[in-house]
This record gives C-alpha cells, sequence and structure tokens, in this order.
C-alpha cells in the first residue's frame, strides 16, 4: 500500500471492511467486537437498516442544494433536537469542532452585545473541544497545542470539577462572557463531575450574565443514560454542541442555543457549505427516531450499570486499578501506569478499545448492545488489564 495520506494517525494494522451491530470485519475476514463506537459515533451500531435505509432514500432523491435555500430534512432535525433539548435554535455544520466553533463566535457576538470588548470564554484544563485553531486553543491538553502556535487569545482555564476556581475567575477576571464545558470530559479520561457540578456553574452564569455552553460531542445522542447528559442534572444550558452520535457514522455538527443566545447570528456573521444538507439530516433524523422508539438512553443506562459493576467485581482488589468509573454506556478503567499497548493486545483477540490520558482504559460501546455482548466486552477487558498488570507489576 503506498503512502498517500499524511501521518495525522498512527493507524493500527487493521481495516475493516464490513459491520453489523456491535461487529465489524476486517479485510482478512476477522471479526471484532466494537466497544468504541467510531470514539462514540456509531451508537446505533454498524450498518444500522433505518439509517441506511434513511440514507438510499434520500440519496435517490436530494443529496445537496445550498443553505441559501430552505432545506426540509435540516428544519425537521432542528425542531426535533430543539423540542427534545428545551432549546430554540440549530445550526447545522459537519463536525463536533464545527459545532464548537460556533459556541465560541455566538461566545464572542454576545460579550461585545454587553460591552466587552475583549470577551473572555472559561474553559477547563483537560479538556478536548476541536483541533481548528480557536477549538484547539480552548482545548486543555498542551500536547495537541504544541507546534501550532500562536494559539487563539480569549480563554482562562480552570480545573475541571471546581466550582470555587470559576468563582475566583468571576470574582478576579473583567470581561467573562461564557463558559465552555464538557459534562463529563471524554478525552480527559473519562472524569466524570461531582452532583451538581453543572448546576452550580448555571447559577454562576445566571448571576454574571455568562453564556453556559456545553460540549455534548462525546457525551450526547443517549450516551449517557439521557438523550443530553445535562437533564441528569436538571438544567437547560444557553448554548449545546453535538456531533458524533447524531449521524452515526455521517458527518454532521449542531450547534444549539436558547433566549439571546439564539438571535446573536444574522445573516453573514456565519455560515457553511455542507452543513445540514438533506443527506446528513436524513440520518440524524432516522437516529432520532431509533433513539426514542427503542428507549436507547434508558438501555444506554441500564448497560453502563451492568458493566461497571462487572468490571468493578472482575478488577476488585487489584492495587494498581486507580478507579473504575463512567456515566451510562461511557465508561473509563484508570491504571496506576501507562497502558496504551492495551490497544493493540484487545486488537489481536478481537476487541476494539481505547486508551486516553495515557492511563485509561475508555470504553464507548453502541447503545444496542445485548446483554452478552456487554458480558463479553467486561470479561475480556477484565482479564487483558489483570494480565498487563501482572507482567508489569512493580
Amino acid at each position: 500500500m503506498s503512502d498517500v495520506l499524511m501521518t495525522t494517525y498512527a493507524r493500527l494494522p487493521v481495516t475493516f471492511v464490513r459491520g453489523e451491530g456491535a461487529w465489524l470485519w476486517d479485510s482478512n475476514d476477522k471479526k471484532y467486537l466494537d466497544a468504541l463506537s467510531g470514539i462514540a459515533v456509531c451508537g446505533l451500531g454498524h450498518a444500522h437498516p433505518k439509517v441506511a435505509d434513511a440514507l438510499c432514500r434520500q440519496a435517490q432523491t436530494l443529496i445537496h442544494t445550498s443553505n441559501l435555500y430552505g432545506i426540509a430534512n435540516q428544519q425537521a432535525l432542528g425542531e426535533r433536537l430543539t423540542q427534545q433539548a428545551g432549546m430554540e435554535r440549530a445550526f447545522f455544520c459537519n463536525s463536533g469542532a464545527e459545532a464548537n466553533e460556533a459556541a465560541i463566535k455566538l461566545a464572542r457576538l454576545h460579550g461585545h452585545k454587553n460591552g466587552i470588548d475583549t470577551p473572555l470564554i472559561i474553559v477547563a484544563e483537560g479538556s478536548f473541544h476541536g483541533r481548528t485553531l480557536a477549538t484547539l486553543s480552548a482545548t486543555g491538553n498542551r500536547k495537541v497545542q504544541a507546534g501550532f502556535e500562536p494559539l487563539v487569545s480569549g480563554f482562562v482555564r480552570v480545573p475541571f470539577n471546581d466550582i470555587e476556581a470559576i468563582r475566583t475567575v468571576a470574582k478576579n477576571s473583567v470581561g467573562v462572557a461564557a463558559i465552555l464545558i464538557e459534562p463529563i470530559q471524554g478525552e480527559g479520561g473519562v472524569q466524570v463531575p461531582t452532583e451538581g457540578y453543572l448546576r452550580d456553574i448555571r447559577a454562576l452564569c445566571d448571576q454574571h450574565g455568562w453564556l453556559m455552553m456545553l460540549d455534548e460531542i462525546q457525551t450526547g445522542m443517549g450516551r449517557t443514560g439521557e438523550m443530553f447528559a445535562f437533564q441528569h442534572e436538571g438544567i437547560v444550558p444557553d448554548v449545546m454542541t453535538l456531533a458524533k452520535g447524531l449521524g452515526n457514522g455521517v458527518p454532521i455538527g449542531a450547534c444549539l442555543a436558547r433566549g439571546a443566545a439564539a438571535e446573536l447570528f444574522k445573516p453573514g456573521n456565519h455560515g457553511t457549505t455542507f452543513g445540514g444538507n438533506p443527506l446528513a439530516c436524513a440520518a440524524g433524523l432516522a437516529v432520532m427516531q431509533e433513539l426514542s422508539a427503542s428507549e436507547l438512553p434508558t438501555r444506554a443506562e441500564n448497560l453502563g450499570t451492568r458493566m461497571l459493576l462487572g468490571l468493578a467485581e472482575a478488577l476488585n482488589g487489584n492495587p494498581h486499578v486507580v478507579d473504575v468509573r463512567g456515566k451510562g454506556l461511557m465508561i473509563g478503567i484508570e491504571l496506576d501506569r501507562p497502558c496504551g499497548d492495551l490497544v493493540k493486545r484487545a486488537l489481536e483477540q478481537g476487541l476494539l478499545i481505547n486508551v486516553t490520558a495515557e492511563r485509561v482504559v475508555r470504553l464507548l460501546p453502541p447503545l444496542i448492545l445485548s446483554d452478552a455482548e456487554a458480558d463479553q466486552i467486561v470479561q475480556q477487558v477484565g482479564t487483558l488489564i489483570s494480565a498487563f498488570l501482572r507482567e508489569h507489576a512493580a
């Protein structure tokens, strides 16, 4: 195979050619259980018949016109999402990074509208918001920023899950317009904040006139046990970004807003060539319909509880396991040492997993997982981690 692709990924030695449900097959017809879902993308699993049918029917009718004209599927998906989320307006784009770019632009418009010359956005250490220059600058990971300086200014960083740090910024920083936060940090190691953290942020935003902006790109679309993770806390943000699971593999992102934030964009402020096209929105509508019809957020909550209990039992008493945590089907197992080698070991055994933040095994299986498949993931991951730790015991 010729080397024509830029080396933006250290790719694993496998090429998948087909999928069905929670399973993938490679070019040698080897079968793999997918506990990653394309990094929280294929929540309905692979080759879901209703998504495939929606795409085929739409592709035979109309794929693209332009956002200069009305797009029926975009209107329908916007209505479905805003109703489900308690929001008012939607902007559709092609990715999570683009959705976060839209949110950052809304924050700056909000700041300028309120007389702030240099609007600031509070963001969290350990966060991940994308790889464009603005979202890279918002991201709290120096490793992914290195080499791309100068970064975009206008971000104030605080520790994640530390409400007092945000209160300190409120007291000492002039010009804050918004806060952009993940309800659960995904790339940062499946960091689940304490209960009430989002409610406290909501209260601070209300007190100071900030926009509360939630990056639900990884947590949204039923993954944590609610359609959107903020619903666990009984609050509603001013701005929310989505992508990943919204299209089940078809590129689509969305930035939703309510209240004053929903009225900030005017014609000419923002735009997209491909965002919200009929094909992508057909996929989004099919995903929304199936998530609700099959009650998959509830299924994710129940499966997540089952898997967390199973993993805790399988790894109980191992002093090198720091924590087993998660919410719904967003699960992290933190070890006391780097464990990236586990990804290749799992691959060899027909299991797809991920390691993030160097020491956290991350599981993001599809929401359509069966009980037997969930138990198989628990058994394999428990065995792999236990064997790895025995071999690397200090």
